[in-house]
């Protein structure tokens, strides 16, 4: 038992150290804007494009932006006056969301053996 609350907190420290990506993740308009990008070259693309892809205005564009490119997820490179968006291969970002996903995954599985709501009769209640 000692073992499993361990695990859990060390799962609720990694989670609180990708809460930031989470949250940039998590609105709605922001996944638009990273489907956006996914779906542009990977050379990246400026806010115009992206305004007029996603239909916000430029203001809301590059206010997402800045939260995303906060939280490691994106990144921007200037050519001359011209700046460039794109899905950022911040490797440690991304490794830190990996080995938490695995680290859940890791518990969930341990604790499936125990887990009565698999059980038919669970849900017959």
């Amino acid at each position: 038992m000692e073992q499993c609350k361990e695990r859990l907190a060390n799962i609720a420290t990694e989670f609180r150290q990708c809460s930031k990506v989470f949250t940039a993740i998590g609105d709605e308009t922001r996944q638009k804007i990273i489907l956006t990008l996914l779906e542009s070259n990977c050379n990246g693309i400026r806010v115009g494009e992206i305004t007029e892809k996603t239909n916000l205005s430029r203001p809301a564009v590059s206010h997402h932006l800045q939260l995303l490119k906060e939280a490691g997820i994106i990144n921007m490179r200037r050519v001359g006056t011209k700046n460039y968006y794109y899905m950022d291969s911040n490797k440690e970002q991304w490794m830190k969301i990996i080995k938490l996903m695995n680290h859940i995954y890791e518990v969930v599985q341990d604790f499936a053996p125990i887990d009565t709501r698999s059980d038919e009769s669970y849900y017959s209640k």
